[in-house]
């Protein structure tokens, strides 16, 4: 009889045995494949942002330019853009 009182607690230490080696794996894999995965991507979305930075860069650039070239009509879209602005505000 204490043999069958025996059995399920060594059957529950098995099970906890397992899960903590199921558990170990789970942790090595996250470590070894996600990781690099995850530093990859955070590579590229630096990229991409300072791609985009430089673009942004170029095209203040360039509106500046155009600002300079033609003051007045600078202005004078400005004032338009703000009316509108307005408007749409009320």
């Amino acid at each position: 009889m204490p043999t069958n009182a025996k059995d399920p607690a060594d059957k529950a230490e098995d099970a906890m045995a397992q899960i903590a080696r199921l558990r170990a794996q789970v942790e090595t894999l996250m470590r070894d494949k996600m990781t690099p995965a995850l530093e990859d991507a955070a590579e590229r979305v630096g990229a991409v942002a300072h791609d985009a930075a430089g673009v942004m860069r170029e095209r203040a650039d360039a509106l500046s330019g155009l600002v300079r070239v033609q003051p007045l009509t600078a202005i004078c879209l400005a004032a338009v853009a703000g009316f509108l602005l307005g408007r749409m505000g009320r």
